[in-house]
C-alpha cells in the first residue's frame, strides 16, 4: 500500500480510537505511565471486555505500525483498568472468586454488562467465554509486542481457571459447554453451547501453548477437550449472522490450509457471507447491524487464505453507509 493511502487509513484508525478513549495521541511517555483509560458510554463502570479487549488490540497495533513504544504502555494502563474493574465484583469491593492482587485473573473477567446478572430480560452481567478467549489472545499479542512473557502467563493462568467452569462432561467422547456463567462462576446462566466457543478455545489456548516455552503442553487437556468438540461441531456448521462468520473465518484461519476442520470451515463461511453481502447488496437485509458485526466480518475476510471479492465488497461503500459513532457501543 502506498504511503498516502496508508496514512489515510492510520488517521482514521486513530480517530475512531479516540472517540472511545480520548485525546491519547499527544501524550508523552511519561503521561502515558498515569493514563487512565476515560469511561466509554456504555459498559458496567464505564468498561465493557469485548471493547476493552480489541482496544488493547488495537493499542498494540498502533504501536507496530509507528514504532512507537507509548502506545504499548496505554495498551497495559487500559489492561491494568479492565482487571480493576471487570475482575471485581459489581461494587467494586472485592476481587471475583479465586482472585487476588497477585493473581487478577483466577477468578475470570466480567463481561461489563450494565444490568445486574439475573435481571429480568436475561441480558444482564456473567461471563462469557468468547470474551474471555479474545482477551487472552489480547495478551498473547501484547506478550509478543513487548517482549514481557508475564502477559501469556497471565492469558494461561486466566485459561486454566475458566475452562473448568464452562465445560461439562469433561471425559466423555463429547464434553459440553456453557454459553454464560455467572459473575462467580460457580452456575450456568445460559446452558446452551455457543457456535463459536469450541472453536475459539481450540484455537487460542493452542497459541497460548505455543508460545510458553517452559511446558509446550501446558493446556493440553484443556486443548484436547476442545477438539472432541470441535470435531464433531464443525461438519454441521452453518450461519447467516456476519458477526459469527467473520470471527469464524478468522479464528480459523490460524489452521487453514494446515488442519482439515479449518480448511473446510473457512470454505463453508465464506460462502454464507458471499451469500450475506450479495443480499446486503440487493436491500434484502433483515435488519440494521451494529459495527461490532462488520467490524469482525472485515477483520475475518482480510484474514482468510481463501479470499473472493467478497473482501472488497464487504469492506467498501455498504458497509461505511451504516458504521456510525453512535453504534459503536457493546451489546
Amino acid at each position: 500500500m502506498s504511503a498516502q493511502p496508508q496514512q489515510r487509513l492510520l488517521s482514521q484508525f486513530l480517530k475512531a480510537m479516540q472517540a472511545i478513549y480520548g485525546p491519547f495521541q499527544t501524550l508523552s511517555p511519561s503521561q502515558a505511565r498515569t493514563w487512565t483509560p476515560p469511561p466509554m458510554t456504555a459498559g458496567h463502570r464505564g468498561r465493557y471486555l469485548w471493547t476493552d479487549a480489541f482496544g488493547v488490540l488495537n493499542f498494540i497495533t498502533l504501536g507496530s505500525v509507528t514504532s512507537n513504544a507509548t502506545y504499548y504502555t496505554l495498551a497495559d494502563r487500559l489492561i491494568g483498568t479492565v482487571h480493576d474493574t471487570l475482575g471485581r465484583t459489581r461494587d467494586e469491593a472485592r476481587r471475583l472468586p479465586g482472585a487476588s492482587d497477585e493473581h487478577p485473573l483466577a477468578g475470570g473477567l466480567r463481561i461489563g454488562k450494565e444490568d445486574e446478572e439475573d435481571d429480568s430480560g436475561g441480558d444482564g452481567d456473567g461471563q462469557y467465554h468468547h470474551y474471555l478467549t479474545i482477551w487472552m489472545f489480547a495478551f498473547n499479542r501484547m506478550a509478543l509486542a513487548s517482549r514481557e512473557r508475564r502477559y501469556n502467563d497471565l492469558a494461561i493462568e486466566l485459561a486454566k481457571a475458566i475452562h473448568p467452569r464452562f465445560m461439562r462432561d469433561r471425559d466423555s467422547s463429547r464434553p459440553r459447554m456453557f454459553w454464560k456463567m455467572s459473575i462467580d462462576l460457580s452456575r450456568p446462566l445460559v446452558r446452551s453451547e455457543g457456535n463459536l466457543d469450541p472453536i475459539d478455545g481450540y484455537v487460542v489456548y493452542c497459541i497460548l501453548q505455543s508460545a510458553n516455552r517452559d511446558d509446550p503442553h501446558v493446556l493440553a487437556r484443556e486443548v484436547a477437550e476442545y477438539k472432541k468438540i470441535l470435531d464433531t461441531k464443525w461438519q454441521r456448521y452453518s450461519s447467516d449472522d456476519p458477526l459469527d462468520l467473520g470471527m469464524t473465518l478468522w479464528t480459523a484461519h490460524w489452521f487453514d490450509g494446515e488442519e482439515m476442520w479449518a480448511t473446510e470451515l473457512s470454505r463453508r463461511a465464506i460462502n454464507c457471507l458471499c451469500e450475506f453481502v450479495l443480499s446486503t447488496r440487493s436491500g434484502n437485509a433483515s435488519s440494521p447491524r451494529l459495527s461490532k458485526q462488520e467490524t469482525c466480518s472485515t477483520m475475518g475476510t482480510s484474514r482468510t487464505h481463501q479470499r473472493t471479492a467478497l473482501h472488497s465488497a464487504s469492506s467498501g461503500p455498504v458497509w461505511e453507509s451504516i458504521a456510525t459513532l453512535r453504534n459503536t457501543r457493546p451489546v
